[in-house]
């Protein structure tokens, strides 16, 4: 007995600091002689209390008086006898928190498992973090707390294993530390709020096709997923078909909110039901040079691919190795063929020559002259208008592999000049292409850039030229050399942008300003075409009206004209008027016009009723319009015979008539 209170002091001591040997008795009775009870009231855990069985606190019995008053009195302590040190498997995680020598690791448990979950429902997302021993119904009951939702009308979906009940415990479902689930409820229906969300719940439950290609091997994976399957999960599924690691993956054809691996393929924005990706191995430094070169350069390592090498001699590389200052008879491919023709081909030569040796993670260079990047920076809408980031890279330079695979690499500068820059390259390791650079810069921004890179020495390259275009002539606003860091480079480029940025806005209220004046000019001039097309209009309505003036008063002279002709031929045809004093029968003929004129006549009472109508219309009065009518009996006579005399018609001796005209 009393070697086992002493070795619970030993270990409580050895773990709390507490020298105190009366204090040290007083915590431990208080815990009941539970050393891990002790120890946790006075050392919080940052994963949860140490576990602490009855079997342990059995061991250690309350200490006799005489003994508490010997281990106040600091009196010696023999070690623990082996039967104890025996009856307990050791733990492991017992030095994790207090020194405790070999003999007593017995008394410590392993610390409980924790399982990290990301629960999505609708429109949250629920982190939570779990004992391996707790149930599926705790959570659930924590999901309840969380989102107001009865445990009842509450499916948890996403478990590997398929549907599980409440009460199953997760150490049996055998799960990784980090787990995405998801919550349905198809009894309860969306809000307006969470409508728009329905298709992500869908989503969950579809099945998502990616045709994955494997670059290297040059074939293709289709491969099925439901929604509910997280990025991590396709991640290692892919990494047990080719190979590879998931952190040597290199992926193209995740959407941009796809940013997280833990995130579902319902919510990673992936086109459905067919999704195409590409995946290849991420080019290390270390190993970037082809096997059938002589030698390789040894390159620097970026943080996301491997630990950081504090010291390259302990790897058994030398400063010379490491910044690819290798022996003269490493031989590499040139960034750039000598003397090439075409601008394009030398670019696309160098954007080849940069992947293969610093990996796909880089710039995108601008494939095209000078020029061409020149024109696509500077002389588009205001608005759209960049930065033109020009890159000098030499082969000779000791900075080089470290400048491209450390900076122009890394993902922050890779992003920021992408967004915000056209980033042009150029190799001036052999002299010629240096002398066509010249030449180009000399063309395009004077004589003053061309002797500031003269000026430069091979060990001062790489350089990084930030050229803003202006009004009248490009500006280099910054030269970075090589000896910089990924910091101070991001710095500079960020100045860079500002000073940019405050001429684009002067750029572009110049640009509105004369937009607006010429969208003012284009309205006026709209509005005097539109003022013009109306007169036109007009006049030619006022010249037609005039035109059908002009033929329908040359109508109406034609008619009369001809009117007038018929009446003078009905006239001149008519026999003479007879005498008074005549033999023969005269008829005498007094007419009523419509105006209320008279028109009188002798006739002999032989003539034919046509003469009379003859005479009526050359008076004015023709037979088609008018018609000729006694007085009474009313009778009309342009309805007789025309062949009748005016005896017959009994038109004798005198008669008066009167014209009315037809309807």
């Amino acid at each position: 007995m009393f070697h086992n209170t002493n070795h619970s002091m030993i270990s409580y001591n050895a773990c709390t600091g507490i020298d105190n040997i009366a204090e040290a008795i007083t915590l431990l009775e208080l815990n009941n002689w539970d050393l891990v009870a002790a120890i946790n009231g006075v050392i919080p855990q940052e994963n949860g209390i140490l576990q602490s069985e009855a079997s342990q606190s059995s061991m250690f019995g309350p200490p006799s008086q005489s003994e508490a008053a010997d281990a106040a009195a600091g009196g010696s302590v023999p070690p623990p006898s082996s039967s104890s040190s025996s009856s307990s498997p050791a733990s492991s995680s017992t030095s994790a928190f207090c020194p405790v020598n070999p003999s007593s690791r017995h008394i410590v448990e392993r610390q409980p498992r924790m399982l990290n979950f990301r629960v999505e429902y609708r429109q949250r997302t629920i982190e939570l973090v779990l004992e391996e021993g707790s149930t599926v119904g705790e959570i659930k009951k924590l999901l309840e707390a969380d989102l107001g939702i009865p445990v009842s009308k509450m499916q948890l979906k996403g478990w590997k294993s398929g549907d599980v009940s409440d009460s199953t415990v997760m150490r049996s479902l055998h799960l990784p530390k980090n787990n995405s689930l998801y919550v349905l409820t198809p009894d309860i229906a969306p809000t307006a709020s969470t409508s728009k969300n329905s298709d992500l719940q869908e989503s969950l439950n579809q099945n998502f096709l990616l045709v994955i290609s494997h670059r290297e091997a040059q074939r293709d994976y289709s491969l099925n997923f439901p929604g509910s399957r997280t990025i991590q999960e396709v991640k290692r599924n892919i990494s047990d078909l080719t190979n590879i690691p998931v952190r040597h993956q290199q992926w193209d054809g995740w959407p941009a909110s796809a940013s997280d691996d833990s995130m579902t393929l319902a919510a990673s924005g992936i086109t459905y039901p067919c999704h195409h990706l590409s995946v290849c191995r991420r080019s290390s430094p270390a190993n970037s040079q082809e096997p059938t070169e002589e030698c390789a350069d040894v390159h620097m390592v970026s943080d996301s691919e491997g630990d950081d090498f504090e010291d390259a001699s302990e790897f058994g590389v030398d400063d010379s190795e490491m910044f690819g200052m290798g022996s003269s008879t490493c031989r590499k491919s040139p960034m750039m063929p000598e003397n090439s023709e075409n601008e394009a081909d030398a670019l696309l030569h160098f954007t080849a020559e940069f992947s293969s040796r610093y990996g796909e993670t880089h710039p995108m260079f601008f494939i095209g002259s000078l020029e061409a990047a020149s024109q696509e920076a500077f002389y588009g809408k205001a608005r759209d208008r960049k930065l033109l980031a020009i890159y000098l890279h030499n082969d000779d330079s000791v900075l080089s592999n470290v400048f491209c695979s450390q900076m122009m690499c890394a993902d922050s500068i890779v992003s920021y000049l992408s967004q915000n820059f056209i980033t042009w390259a150029w190799d001036v390791t052999k002299e010629a292409n240096k002398a066509r650079l010249l030449t180009m810069c000399t063309r395009h921004f004077g004589s003053v850039v061309t002797q500031t890179i003269r000026t430069y020495k091979t060990d001062q390259f790489p350089l990084l030229l930030i050229v803003m275009g202006k009004r009248t002539s490009n500006e280099v606003l910054n030269v970075i050399q090589g000896n910089t860091t990924v910091d101070e480079l991001m710095m500079r480029l960020m100045g860079a942008m500002e000073i940019f940025t405050a001429q684009q806005q002067e750029d572009i209220k110049d640009e509105d300003e004369r937009e607006a004046r010429e969208t003012v000019k284009r309205e006026q001039d709209e509005a005097y075409r539109v003022s013009l097309e109306a007169d036109r209009k007009k006049r030619e309505v006022q010249e037609r009206e005039e035109a059908e003036q002009v033929r329908v008063e040359r109508m109406r002279k034609e008619q009369e004209d001809e009117k007038e002709a018929i009446r003078l031929s009905l006239e001149q045809a008519l026999p003479p008027e007879p005498d008074e004093d005549s033999v023969e029968q005269i008829s005498k003929l007094r007419i009523r016009t419509p105006s209320g004129e008279f028109l009188e006549r002798r006739f002999l009472g032989s003539c034919k009723l046509q003469v009379l109508f003859d005479f009526v219309a050359s008076k004015g009065y023709p037979f088609e319009e008018f018609k000729l009518l006694t007085t009474f009996p009313r009778k009309n006579i342009t309805q007789l015979d025309s062949g009748s005399t005016l005896l017959e018609a009994k038109l004798f001796p005198q008669e008066t008539l009167f014209l009315e005209g037809k309807e």
